[in-house]
């Protein structure tokens, strides 16, 4: 079905592409030798093609956004490379339709009834203003009066200025005494590296475009190139090498702080890594932890731990939670299994995966059995959306009246459905994955502190999702360490309204003079005001 789609789709929009680009002028008729008649018709195909051609765009934004709700799930790299490639084609589109001599003859008032223009919002108060002037020449009117004001008219226009490099020049004058010659002078301000070039905005800055940006290393030396800076790619490893061991103590303060909680959303994920000696690559993997409890109104920083191992053997999460008790919000992998055995940790699944199996069948054979269990989880997730921000008591209260209902009446329509399909059948393995988790799918209706689902914890991942398309994700199992080190931190930085780089600058700028036992205080929640507190989207 994602192949039939990406054909399809890529077909359609290089049509129109290519009608676009080949219409030029040159080849529309001569409209001197039209009639009234033929000119009228030219006008009304030109007018349907631009309708056409409106129509085809806002069909693939719709066929983007829906794929976009299915990348997180299985086969998500294949739907990245098919969302990107939609996109460029959409991109190619839209730019053919706005640029001029496109082809596409309309007059003004086909124009008018059918283009759409964005709504324009205002630019955001917060940015710096550069005013200019623009004043009539003479202050005299042509008929000889004095000209006097009236009124201004005002507009703005977005503008960008490049970022750019500084040096910062550190002067330390010497004193001498006159009288014993002691030499007095001011100690020399400490470095985030010792004895490095780079200042802690530098270094902020590079962390933040590999790791949040997406830009490798060398990418990111070829960009510094060409505004007159050079710098190694092996300088700028050595800086993400020497950051990542000064900020490892705030990473375990973070991890403290995650583990402290009493509920847990987890998943994971594949990267890609150099296995060594070969020089081929092996399949690592992420894990990713939140603590985030802003849906059910408390007011504890939401924080976000990454971890990384070579593999993904169960070991590798019992060890993570190893001193976690609580619930613990994930997917059906198997490795979380055993972690619900000894009672210390409980499990909460997922009603977004549920749901997902359904919407791929809905999506690939319109099955009217997977559009009624969407409609019905659909009813359970409209409760959620009322609920969200309110105290655990409310919520609960509000699913003991309302969700339990729904909950019993889905999961006698699994049973009785089940019993009427083919084992074999895709809508079979649905209900089977539904009705096989119905304990742990519950669990959210009796407790009010827990989720509808785990995309908190998917939320966290994309960020990896989004880097694993542009590079390799890591060099080595160490690199990987490192990477989930930096995750962690801009991740945490992005839970709590915090600009990661702004944040980053600011650690960089203190943590080398910190004391160690006070390391929490350099976490985001307590370094800038104003943490944000409202509660995410599901």
């Amino acid at each position: 079905m994602h192949k039939f789609l990406h054909c399809t789709l890529l077909s359609s929009a290089h049509c129109w592409h290519t009608a676009l680009v080949t219409a030029s002028p040159a080849l529309l008729p001569n409209l001197d030798l039209l009639d009234a008649t033929g000119l009228k018709a030219l006008i009304l195909s030109q007018h349907e093609q631009l309708v056409s051609h409106r129509n085809e765009i806002e069909h693939l934004k719709l066929l983007i956004a829906k794929l976009r709700r299915m990348q997180f799930g299985r086969k998500s790299e294949k739907l990245e490379r098919q969302i990107e490639q939609l996109e460029l084609k959409l991109e190619e589109l839209e730019t053919a339709k706005a640029a001029p001599g496109s082809g596409l003859l309309a007059t003004p008032s086909a124009q008018g009834s059918t283009r759409v223009k964005p709504t324009r919002q205002p630019l955001p108060e917060h940015l710096p203003r550069e005013v200019k002037t623009y004043s009539p020449a003479d202050e005299v009117c042509a008929c000889g009066g004095r000209l006097r004001p009236l009124g201004e008219d005002v507009s703005e226009v977005l503008e960008y200025v490049p970022a750019r490099f500084k040096v910062m020049r550190y002067v330390r004058p010497k004193l001498s005494c006159a009288s014993c010659e002691r030499i007095v002078q001011a100690p020399a301000p400490s470095r985030p590296i010792e004895r490095g070039l780079a200042g802690p905005g530098l270094l902020a800055h590079v962390l933040v475009a590999k790791y949040a940006d997406h830009q490798p290393l060398y990418r990111q030396a070829e960009m510094y190139a060409r505004e007159g800076v050079e710098l190694e790619r092996s300088t700028l490893a050595d800086w993400v090498g020497g950051c990542s061991g000064l900020l490892e103590p705030l990473v375990q303060a973070l991890h403290r702080h995650v583990m402290s909680a009493s509920k847990l959303h987890a998943d994971d994920t594949p990267v890609p890594v150099l296995a060594p000696g070969n020089g081929k690559t092996k399949l690592g993997r992420l894990w990713t932890y939140v603590r985030d409890d802003r849906p059910a109104g408390d007011r504890t920083a939401p924080a976000v731990w990454f971890a990384y191992s070579p593999d993904r053997r169960g070991e590798h999460p019992r060890q993570h939670l190893r001193k976690f008790s609580g619930i613990l919000q994930a997917d059906a992998y198997a490795g979380f299994h055993h972690l619900y055995e000894g009672g210390q940790i409980q499990e909460a699944a997922c009603w977004a995966h549920v749901r997902r199996k359904f919407y791929d069948l809905q999506v690939a054979h319109a099955s009217p059995l997977a559009a009624e269990a969407l409609k019905r989880i659909a009813e359970l997730y409209a409760i959620e959306s009322e609920i969200r921000g309110r105290p655990p008591d409310e919520r609960l209260q509000v699913r003991t009246s309302r969700a339990r209902r729904l909950l019993d009446s889905l999961h006698l329509w699994l049973q009785s459905t089940l019993a009427v399909v083919s084992r074999k059948s895709e809508i079979g393995a649905a209900i089977r994955y539904a009705l096989g988790r119905w304990r742990a799918l519950l669990r959210y209706s009796e407790d009010g502190h827990i989720e509808i689902d785990n995309n908190a914890a998917e939320r966290a991942l994309r960020v990896v999702a989004l880097g694993r398309k542009n590079y390799l994700f890591a060099g080595s199992d160490s690199g990987g360490e490192r990477a989930a080190a930096i995750y962690s931190l801009i991740g945490t930085a992005k839970l709590n309204g915090l600009d990661p780089e702004a944040y980053l600058r600011e650690v960089l700028q203190r943590i080398a003079d910190h004391p160690i036992n006070r390391i929490e205080e350099l976490l985001p929640w307590n370094l800038l005001p104003q943490p944000a507190t409202a509660a995410p989207s599901s």
